[in-house]
């Protein structure tokens, strides 16, 4: 919060209700919205920081209500409430949602963590790598857009690319897309069509409940040299 500051930006924060005593009494007292003044914790480290335990920071706290009764806590630096209204932090913090769809995509389905060798040259050329495959993707995606949307008119559920296939069927083409002495066009139009024979249907208001502790065991992926799937 004290480098957003320092840098005059605005911020928008989930906090766990445990965060503080003060997180904890504002989630009991039920209200929408309270401005507070906060300080660091005793354990915070800010030798590294330009900042000082005594420092006070002004937040609004923002109580936001999930379908099943599940609540949230925001903390934000947007402290007017006229022209920054309670209603709009729950549409705004959704927003984050496809940043964080997207990490899981680099982790899982990519295997972004999954180096094929130990330098400094060899990370950075896997993680770019993973990087492009995801950006030839998504182009390819935003080109069939307009015709999933006419097949979703004709259907009782909408449907959309299953994100896990496409990578696949790119990572498997790539090299004839990119380096093959033909026209592009055939491998390109091969490609939008097995993206539009394999998509998978978008369930509404289908959730799934947070297991806080399915990563907690976790352990970083320990792979040899040259057994990663290439790219």
């Amino acid at each position: 919060m004290k480098y957003h500051i320092t840098n005059n930006l605005d911020y928008v924060i989930r906090v766990k209700i445990s965060f503080s005593k003060l997180i904890l009494d504002f989630e009991k007292s039920k209200k929408k919205s309270q401005i507070v003044t906060i300080t660091s914790g005793r354990y915070i480290k800010l030798s590294d920081k330009a900042s000082h335990k005594t420092a006070p920071i002004k937040v609004r706290l923002i109580r936001v209500e999930l379908p099943k009764g599940q609540v949230e806590i925001l903390m934000t630096s947007l402290l007017d409430i006229k022209n920054y209204p309670n209603k709009m932090f729950k549409s705004l913090y959704y927003k984050r949602w496809r940043v964080e769809t997207f990490y899981d995509e680099l982790k899982n389905k990519l295997k972004v963590e999954h180096f094929s060798g130990y330098s400094r040259q060899s990370i950075l050329q896997d993680f770019y790598a993973a990087l492009f495959i995801s950006n030839i993707q998504t182009l390819i995606v935003s080109e069939l857009e307009d015709e999933i949307a006419e097949k979703n008119k004709q259907r009782k559920l909408d449907y959309k690319i299953n994100t896990n296939l496409s990578y696949g069927f790119l990572k498997n083409r790539v090299i004839e897309l990119f380096f093959t002495e033909n026209q592009i066009e055939q491998p390109l139009n091969e490609l939008k069509q097995l993206f539009m024979e394999n998509m998978v249907p978008i369930r509404p208001y289908r959730s799934f409940k947070r297991d806080m502790g399915k990563y907690r065991s976790r352990t970083k992926p320990k792979i040899t040299k040259n057994q990663k799937d290439s790219i």
